[in-house]
């Protein structure tokens, strides 16, 4: 099989947990996945920090890391251009993570933009993308439905990846934000995408609960997915998902999968198991 990139997100992990993890443990916790082989670590974020406290201490987090023996490259979350501007001037991220919603009342919950004030910040974002030599990844939040009646079907997601291509995004990351996708829908969505825009690396970003978690994950590989997000133990996940027991997949449930399914991967398993060991020390304990 051609290469297949699993996206390990520690920040979506973090980042609602109550008590502030010192940065201390944060450098300890992301430096020993960085030895684990992922294809990108999702270890951040330059947001306000009223919004997201946790994640205020990313760029004294970014200084610990040591870069100098993984194939890991760094992703950041941003949600506007001020954010974007600061990301761009650390050499060490190779990409910007922005979430779009095709959800109107999500979008303007989340960052307090409509759609379109979202699209003039993503064209900003991209540009600055393009000047700094960096990739930027779209995440499509609600890209499996919403709470709230807005429209959603897989064509409404196809539009919005068309006009995403005009901007330039080649990255683009349909996002089950509360937990709603189904295997089908899963399989619908991305054979859709997958054969309607061949130029377009399409990436699963899905919450689950865990006894969904293998069905999602089969369901994307039929679709022909070749990028997974996850995060070790299923951590984190939104706090409006159905219930308390629905998170992002359990990244070492998904390796382990992929392998089974003659999928090659670079992931040491040692190095994974010590990941694990520290995922529930440092974040089990918040």
């Amino acid at each position: 099989m051609n290469s297949f990139k699993v996206i390990e997100c520690p920040r979506d992990a973090m980042q609602g947990l109550h008590g502030f993890i010192p940065t201390a443990d944060k450098i300890r916790y992301l430096n020993a996945l960085l030895r684990v082989g992922f294809d990108t670590l999702d270890f951040g974020s330059f947001v306000s920090p009223r919004a997201i406290p946790q994640m205020r201490d990313t760029a004294e987090v970014l200084a610990g890391l040591d870069l100098s023996q993984t194939v890991t490259q760094l992703l950041a979350i941003v949600a506007n251009v001020r954010g974007a501007e600061q990301a761009v001037t650390y050499p060490q991220i190779q990409y910007l993570g922005f979430p779009l919603s095709v959800s109107e009342t999500f979008q303007l919950r989340n960052t307090n933009k409509t759609i379109e004030q979202a699209f003039a910040e993503l064209q900003a974002i991209q540009n600055l993308c393009v000047a700094s030599r960096k990739k930027l990844v779209v995440y499509l939040s609600m890209g499996f439905g919403n709470p709230y009646g807005d429209p959603y079907s897989p064509a409404l997601i196809g539009q919005f990846t068309e006009r995403l291509i005009k901007l330039g995004v080649t990255i683009i990351a349909p996002s089950d934000t509360v937990g709603s996708s189904t295997p089908d829908g899963i399989e619908t969505l991305f054979g859709h995408l997958l054969e309607a825009f061949p130029s377009v690396e399409f990436g699963a970003h899905l919450h689950s609960r865990p006894d969904q978690v293998v069905d999602k994950v089969q369901a994307a590989l039929r679709a022909g997915v070749r990028r997974i997000d996850g995060a070790l133990l299923g951590l984190g996940g939104c706090p409006m998902a159905a219930d308390d027991l629905t998170g992002n997949l359990p990244t070492e449930q998904v390796v382990d999968l992929l392998e089974r399914a003659g999928v090659s991967l670079t992931i040491d398993q040692t190095r994974l198991a010590e990941a694990l060991v520290l995922s529930a020390e440092i974040l089990g304990s918040h």
